[in-house]
C-alpha cells in the first residue's frame, strides 16, 4: 500500500482517531471515577464499612495498573480495535452486573477485577499507543487531550450519577455507565483505525514513512515480552524516578482525592451533591490543565514541569483539611481550581520522558509499567486513607501524608537530567532535553 505524503485537504484521519480514542477513554474512566459516590448508599444498604469499600477500589486500581503494561503489549501485537472493544465490554459487564450484588466479595470481583481489567486495557496506555502511531508532531498536546478524557468521564458522569443515586438508586446509576460504555463500541469500526498504514495515510506531521518508528519483531509470549521490558528498563535509575513519582501521582489523585473527597467533605457537613459538583469542577479544570500541560511539554523541559507540578500539589494538600466545611468558602474554590489544573498534568511530560529515555519502540510498554506504579500507588493511597479515617475519624493524616510524598517526588525529579538514558535521540541531545 502506498502511503500518501500530500497534505490532505480535509482534517487528517489522525484527529478522527484521536476523537474516538478520547470518547473510549471517557467511557472507561466513567465508572472508576465515580466510585466514591457509591460509598454512602452501599454503606446504608449493606452495612459495609469504609475499609471494605476502599478495598474494592484498591483492587480495582491495582488490577487497573497491572493490566496496563500487558495491555500495551497486546495493543502493539494485535488489533487495537479488538482490545478496545473487549475492554469496553468488561467495563459494561462489571458495572451492569453490580446491580445484583449482595456480598462484599462480589463487589470486589466486579468493581475490582472486571472493571479493573477493562479500564486497565484502555487507560492512558491505549492513548499512548495511539499518540505514538498516529502523531509524528503534537504528541504532547494529544496526550494532554487523552489525559483530560479521564476528567471528562468524571465531569460528564459524576454530578448526574449523584442525582440518579439520590432520586432513584445506585443500581440505576451503575446501569447508566454500562450503557454508555456499550454505545462507544460501534465507533471503533469507523473512523478508528489500528494504524496510519491501515488507513493508507502517514502519521500526522510525518513527511516520510521512515518518520514512523518501526516495531521490534514480536517473538515469544506476551507475558514474557512485557516482563522483559520491565527488567530491561529497571536497570536504569531514570525508570525508578519516573515510576515512583507516578506512584505518588496515583496516591494523591485517583487513590486519595477522587475516591475520598466526597466522603471527606461529608464528614465536614457538606452535602454529597455539593461535593460531587466540586469534583466535577476539578474535571473541568483538569481538561484545561492537561491540554495546556501537553502544549507546554512540547516547549519546556518535561522533568522541570513535573517537579513544579508535584511541589505545588503537595503545597495545596497541606491546607485542604482546614478548607473543608459545610459550605464552599473562597479558599476551597481556589484549591479545586488549582487541583483540577494539576490533576493529571503530569501525564504528558511523563509519556515524553519515557520516549526520550527508552526510545520510540519501547516507550509504550515502559510507560505501561510506569502507569502500573501509578495505579498501585492509587490503590495504596485509597486503602491507607480509608484505614486512617476509620482509625482516627478524620482524613487529616491522609492529606498530610500525600503532601509529603509530593514534595519527595519534586525533589527526586531534579536528579533526572543527570541519569543515563537507554536510548539517545541525536536531535534531542542537540537541544539538551
Amino acid at each position: 500500500m502506498r502511503l500518501s505524503s500530500r497534505k490532505p485537504s480535509r482534517i487528517h484521519r489522525a484527529w478522527l482517531v484521536a476523537i474516538v480514542t478520547t470518547l473510549a477513554l471517557v467511557a472507561t474512566a466513567a465508572f472508576r471515577s465515580t466510585t466514591g459516590a457509591f460509598f454512602e448508599p452501599l454503606e446504608s444498604e449493606f452495612g459495609w464499612l469504609r475499609p471494605q469499600l476502599s478495598t474494592a477500589v484498591t483492587i480495582n486500581l491495582v488490577v487497573y495498573g497491572l493490566a496496563a503494561p500487558f495491555a500495551a503489549t497486546l495493543l502493539e501485537r494485535y488489533s487495537m480495535r479488538k482490545v478496545a472493544a473487549s475492554a469496553l465490554a468488561l467495563v459494561a459487564s462489571g458495572a451492569g452486573l453490580s446491580v445484583f450484588i449482595s456480598q462484599i466479595w462480589q463487589l470486589w470481583i466486579l468493581w475490582g477485577v472486571l472493571v479493573g481489567l477493562g479500564t486497565g486495557a484502555m487507560a492512558l496506555v491505549f492513548g499512548s499507543v495511539v499518540a505514538n502511531r498516529w502523531f509524528s508532531e503534537r504528541r504532547g498536546l494529544v496526550m494532554g487531550i487523552f489525559s483530560g478524557a479521564n476528567a471528562a468521564g468524571q465531569l460528564v458522569f459524576l454530578p448526574s450519577i449523584v442525582v440518579i443515586i439520590e432520586q432513584y438508586s445506585w443500581r440505576i446509576a451503575a446501569l447508566v455507565v454500562a450503557v454508555f460504555a456499550v454505545l462507544i463500541i460501534p465507533l471503533l469500526r469507523w473512523p478508528f483505525a489500528n494504524s496510519p498504514a491501515e488507513a493508507g495515510v502517514l502519521p500526522y506531521g510525518a513527511t516520510d514513512a521512515v518518520d514512523t518508528p518501526a516495531a521490534e519483531p514480536q517473538q515469544g509470549s506476551m507475558a514474557a515480552a512485557t516482563l522483559k521490558a520491565l527488567f530491561s528498563a529497571s536497570r536504569y535509575p531514570a525508570f525508578w524516578v519516573l515510576a515512583m513519582t507516578f506512584w505518588i501521582c496515583g496516591w494523591s489523585t485517583n487513590g486519595l482525592v477522587q475516591t475520598h473527597f466526597i466522603p471527606a467533605a461529608h464528614d465536614h457537613g457538606m452535602p454529597a451533591t455539593t461535593a460531587s459538583g466540586l469534583l466535577a469542577l476539578v474535571g473541568i479544570f483538569d481538561i484545561l490543565g492537561t491540554v495546556f500541560s501537553g502544549w507546554l511539554t512540547d516547549r519546556v523541559r518535561p522533568w522541570l514541569l513535573l517537579a513544579v507540578y508535584y511541589a505545588l500539589r503537595g503545597l495545596s494538600l497541606l491546607f485542604l483539611h482546614s478548607l473543608m466545611g459545610p459550605t464552599v468558602e473562597p479558599l476551597l474554590w481556589i484549591f479545586i481550581i488549582f487541583y483540577g489544573l494539576d490533576w493529571v498534568a503530569t501525564v504528558p511530560p511523563t509519556v515524553v520522558l519515557c520516549r526520550q529515555y527508552f526510545g520510540p519502540v519501547k516507550a509504550t510498554v515502559v510507560f505501561g509499567w510506569v502507569f502500573a506504579f501509578h495505579m498501585i500507588g492509587a490503590g495504596a493511597g485509597s486503602l491507607t486513607a480509608g484505614l486512617s479515617r476509620e482509625t482516627t475519624g478524620s482524613y487529616l493524616a491522609a492529606w498530610i501524608t500525600a503532601a509529603v510524598l509530593c514534595f519527595a517526588a519534586a525533589v527526586s525529579l531534579l536528579f533526572l537530567p543527570r541519569m543515563r538514558k537507554a536510548y539517545k535521540d541525536p536531535q534531542l541531545e542537540q537541544v539538551g532535553v
